[in-house]
Formats: structure tokens, sequence, C-alpha cells
């Protein structure tokens, strides 16, 4: 369509005339650009498990390939997909390194009462497919902001996402510095123990120190918990490095005091935010003389059910079939928002809303409690 003015410039009748004369392109841009857009960010996968490996009494990686066998979505080390499984879904830190993407590593440890990471241990056979998200999740390493000499702080199955950074800086040989101190109950507990040795023997810029809180009587390296001696005995000055952390929930608040007692500013500290989120009646806000366990009603449109009000949101719709999106499960992605239209919520500390949230009562479902009876928009 012509427009009014173009008449008005030097030279617009050749111009508009050279346009008339053009081959129309009857590319469907839209369709190429959603193509695209779900090649790399695809909302859901279908993955094969095509091996599964023992890496601890408690803990398996599950191995998992497209059904094609072509090559999955990229991503950054430090990623995770979320699983759906048994009716709802668990976010897994990718542990295979981004330079490999004919497959994904999941490493599931076994949690006590843990409801996937047991089903995934205990049935999960190869062959079996399962459902994902693309990979997703901000703890990644960003070189303008991190530097190129980290530290990574780990417990448990958090040492995953370390995993896929240290194999990623030893296949393409980057020029990084990575310094993971890794915690685990015992010696027969350390996830890729045998590995990581290697790689810390075989490239000079990669350490790893393991600190194992119940020693046996032949281990001769650090012993204890990640504390502030620890931390700094291993690993020296901080020097406002960057700290990623990663483990068990109750983690993140003890090494937070540690390394504060270190010296280290809370901006040059990272928490991995996937998983369940801390018991929120032990949060100063959780409000007084409110029973937790006492049961409300949560409606959502013609449906309403009783809930204790210490389950999440997300949880007590799931147990009844309504399924809003969900990733990280820990009030940092926002995919499970929901609008509160009546009734109170208790919002948990690990929720990062918008600022427009409470404006207009939105809330993550994954971390908020129903206080009282309460109605909800999905």
């Amino acid at each position: 369509m012509k427009h009014p003015l173009a008449e008005r410039f030097d030279g617009a009748s050749e111009i508009l005339a050279e346009i008339d004369s053009r081959i129309p392109d009857t590319r469907d841009y839209l369709a190429e650009t959603r193509a695209t857009v779900d090649a790399y960010h695809p909302k859901r996968l279908q993955l094969e498990v095509t091996e599964i490996i023992d890496e601890t009494a408690t803990t398996k990686t599950f191995r998992l390939a497209s059904l094609e066998r072509g090559q999955l979505p990229p991503f950054l080390a430090g990623q995770y997909v979320n699983v759906f499984f048994d009716g709802t879904s668990r976010p897994y830190a990718i542990s295979s390194s981004p330079s490999r993407l004919d497959h994904y590593d999941l490493t599931v440890r076994r949690v006590p009462a843990g409801r996937i990471s047991n089903l995934l241990i205990d049935t999960v056979e190869v062959g079996q497919v399962l459902t994902t998200t693309g990979p997703m999740g901000t703890f990644h390493h960003n070189p303008i902001f991190h530097g190129d000499d980290v530290v990574f702080l780990a417990g448990g199955s958090g040492v995953a996402p370390a995993m896929s950074m240290i194999r990623e800086i030893a296949e393409r040989g980057l020029d990084r510095t990575f310094h993971l101190v890794y915690g685990s109950r015992d010696a027969a507990d350390v996830i890729f123990r045998d590995e990581l040795d290697t790689l810390a023997a075989q490239h000079p810029g990669i350490d790893v120190d393991h600190v194992i809180a119940e020693p046996d009587a032949e281990w001769i390296g650090a012993t204890g918990f990640l504390t502030a001696e620890t931390i700094g005995s291993l690993t020296g000055a901080l020097d406002n490095r960057m700290v990623y952390v990663c483990g068990p929930q109750a983690l993140y608040p003890y090494a937070l005091a540690q390394l504060t007692e270190l010296g280290q500013p809370r901006k040059r500290i990272r928490f991995e935010a996937n998983g369940a989120p801390n018991d929120p009646t032990a949060q100063p806000h959780w409000p007084a003389g409110v029973d937790p366990s006492d049961e409300v009603t949560v409606t959502v449109g013609s449906v309403s059910f009783r809930t204790p009000r210490n389950r999440p949101l997300l949880d007590a719709l799931e147990d009844n079939n309504l399924r809003p999106e969900a990733a990280c499960r820990s009030g940092e992605c926002s995919l499970c928002r929901v609008r509160v239209v009546k009734g109170q919520v208790h919002t948990a500390e690990e929720a990062k809303l918008r600022l427009s949230d409470t404006q207009f009562d939105y809330t993550h479902s994954c971390v908020a409690y129903p206080i009282s009876d309460v109605e909800l928009d999905l």
C-alpha cells in the first residue's frame, strides 16, 4: 500500500515502480518464525530413556534422547528441564555438557519421602518415554557479569549443574577458572567423584575439593560442613569472585551466612532456584495464630476442594486435576502465576513476584499457601 506522502519525495515514482515490479514474496514468515522458536524453545519434548547410569547407591543418571535421535534444543550449562510424571512435575538440572546435544543427562538423587525422585529411580526403565519442557532457568554462567573466575558450592545432587559447567569447560577448552567445593554426607555418596577428580587433574583451570560430613577412617580430605573456615581454607580469599550455590534448600541460608562471614557481597552470590520451597510456617511473616494444618476451601471456576493451609496451591491444584503451567516450583520462573479473586494467601519468601503482581492480586502458586477460603482464576 502506497503511503500518501510518498510522492512528495524526489525519485518516488521510480522507487514505487521498482517495488511494483518485484516478484511477490509469498513466504509465510510467521510460520517460519514459529518453527524456529519451537525448535529452540519448545514447550514440550518427548524424550526416550536410552541409558540409566548408577552413580551412587542413592543416585541415578537418566540419559534422554529425542525419539528421532536428532539434536536436542541447545541449553546453557546450569539450566534444567521440567519432567512431567505421575500427574505432577519436577525440575532437574541437566548434568551433561551443552556441547553434546544428542542427549540430556538428568541426575536424580533419592529424597526421603520424595514423590517424583523415588518414582523415577524405582520405576523408570530404558526405552521409556518421558515428557519434559525445553531447557530453561537463569542459573548459568554469564561471562560479562560473572567473570571468568568462579566458585561453586554444591551439596548432594546440587553438583549436577556444576558437572555440566565443568564438562563444558573441559570439552570446549574454555579460558575459565572454576573451583568446586562439594559437600557430601559420606565418601560413598559423592556423585561423579572419579570423573570430577580426573577432570581436575587434567585441566589446570578446574579445582575440585570434596568435603565429607561423616568421614570414615580412610578419608584424608576436608570434613564437616561448608563453614566459612572450610570454604576460606579451600578457595582462599574470594575477592568478589562469583559464587554459585546449589543443593538442598537448607544449604541456602546456611551458605549465605557463611559467605557473608567471609565478606562476600550478596550480589556476588547466585542461588539455584528449582525445587521445593522451605517450610512456610517457619518464615517470620507467617500469620500469627493461623494453624497451618487446618483445611480451607479452594475454588476454581465450578471446582471446589479442601486443602491444608500449609500445602502449596500448585500441589493442591494438581491433586484435583487442575494443572497450571509450572517449571521451577520454587517461586522464580512465574509460569504458575494465578490470580487470587477472593481470600487471602501467604506468599513465601522465595516468590520472585513482579511489581504488578501485588497490584493485580497475582501470586506464584508453587509458593503460595491459602490462609482463608480462596477463589482463584487460572
